[in-house]
């Protein structure tokens, strides 16, 4: 038998190939990023140098009671102000050598789709991870670790003002942290943070709450115990636990993120947290390029954003849950 010696089968019988996309083994759910995708959260700017919210931070004292005849203050009251946000910049390359284009014009699946759609779902998770960051310089966007801080009393400067100096732009944090047994502070912990998120309970209340997934399986853990038994087509289905879409804290929506930090729980809204971006600049597609000097084929995506706040005081956490 000559070499390679593969055998008389494998040298004449095509791989009997099963669908016809690959089967993703890589991905997480990359749940925050798409909560932020949904309507209301994301805000475009035709351009500009950084990303700036005006802020609404004070009364204007001059309205008070008065005597009969005492005159009117008419100090000017600074009310307004703003704060700032810089745009950084998430992209990527996905190549395929000119050999590999001509071996895969028949190939198993169409190989230039999925590449570029790998592509796609690395940027998204990319920037999921760099939205759930801790980063508050470099060139990573600034994370929802350090917009709703653990520690918002010693955090640092947050959108160019000082929570420290300014304790409205303090976000809301409370303990999650057992006392006697596991999770038995939490829910009162969400509570707690939920009602200081909004205004009188009612208004920019939390639409959404994220955590980890042993937190998520926490609340899920302390909640009553329900056992449903229901009749469909003549059968008796029993179930002794709900779907994960429709665990819910006070109306707002509840999931966890494979990437979120252990043990915290982060409450936020889309009028008070968004994720601004450069119109034209939200996964750009550029045309496929051929480097003078190389046999290859370059394409490349490119997002520039940030994570940005006009109110922490609407932003919350529970943390250190246990």
């Amino acid at each position: 038998m000559p070499d390679p010696g593969i055998g008389e089968i494998v040298a004449t019988v095509w791989e009997a190939h099963m669908g016809k996309k690959p089967t993703d083994n890589i991905f997480n759910s990359r749940a925050f990023f798409f909560s932020m995708n949904e309507d209301g959260f994301k805000e475009s700017s035709e351009g500009g140098r950084v990303f700036e919210h005006t802020i609404e931070f004070a009364e204007n004292s001059n309205f008070h009671s008065y005597g009969e005849m005492d005159e009117l203050d008419t100090t000017r009251i600074p009310v307004f102000d703003a704060a700032r946000w810089d745009q950084k910049t998430a992209a990527g390359t996905i190549v395929f050598s000119e050999l590999e284009l001509l071996r895969a014009r028949d190939g198993k699946i169409d190989l230039v789709a999925e590449k570029i759609e790998n592509g796609k779902d690395s940027h998204i998770a990319d920037m999921n991870r760099q939205l759930l960051g801790s980063a508050s310089t470099g060139t990573d966007v600034v994370g929802i670790q350090v917009i709703i801080s653990t520690t918002p009393t010693t955090s640092v400067s947050v959108g160019g003002i000082n929570g420290g100096t300014f304790p409205f732009w303090l976000n809301r944090q409370n303990s999650g942290a057992q006392s006697v047994s596991a999770f038995d502070n939490l829910r009162s912990a969400m509570t707690t943070t939920y009602n200081e998120c909004s205004l009188g309970g009612v208004k920019n209340t939390p639409r959404w709450v994220m955590s980890d997934r042993a937190s998520f399986q926490g609340y899920e853990q302390i909640l009553v115990a329900i056992e449903q038994i229901a009749e469909a087509k003549m059968k008796l289905d029993s179930d002794i636990a709900f779907k994960n879409e429709m665990l819910k804290f006070k109306g707002a929506q509840m999931f966890f993120d494979e990437d979120a930090p252990a043990g915290n729980m982060y409450f936020y809204n889309n009028v008070n947290l968004k994720v601004d971006y450069l119109a034209g600049g939200w996964m750009k597609q550029f045309p496929q390029r051929d480097p003078y000097n190389q046999l290859t084929q370059v394409n490349k995506i490119m997002t520039v954003f940030a994570l940005a706040t006009n109110a922490r005081r609407h932003l919350g956490v529970v943390n250190a849950i246990s």
